[in-house]
């Protein structure tokens, strides 16, 4: 399967993985996260749920703050 991680084609094994594995996958382990899935925000609580799919557009941004 193919998608779009942070603006950079990515071949993955599995199909339709879920925003939680695919974060253990890649290994984003900040706590602090911003998943947007084909322009749609993904909350926290709706990542063990959501998948992603061949074609989709994910990014997911680290927040953080500081002055």
């Amino acid at each position: 399967m193919k998608i779009t991680l942070n603006h950079t084609e990515e071949t993955l094994e599995k199909e339709n993985i879920s925003i939680s594995d695919l974060m253990a996958y890649k290994n984003f382990t900040f706590k602090m996260l911003v998943v947007k899935v084909n322009g749609e925000f993904i909350p926290k609580t709706k990542y063990k749920e959501t998948t992603v799919s061949d074609g989709d557009d994910v990014i997911i941004l680290h927040l953080m703050s500081g002055g």
